[in-house]
């Protein structure tokens, strides 16, 4: 069996725990952030889980990682 390519925009937004989670980062973090305030954006750094909707189409996209 070929070997599979893995999605260049996944990899560099998901990684995957021991435990098989998947990990991303908060969306909403990237630009006018004047008009929101600190503890939004404090908030918006800390990682977050993909949805277990999510979770395997996901993984099929990073089989490598």
């Amino acid at each position: 069996m070929p070997k599979l390519k893995t999605h260049s925009g996944a990899k560099k937004r998901f990684n995957l725990t021991k435990s098989g989670k998947v990990k991303r980062a908060r969306a909403y973090k990237s630009h006018i952030l004047t008009k929101k305030d600190t503890k939004r954006t404090r908030r918006l750094r800390t990682t977050a889980y993909a949805d277990v909707t999510n979770v395997e189409t996901i993984k099929k996209m990073i089989p490598y990682k």
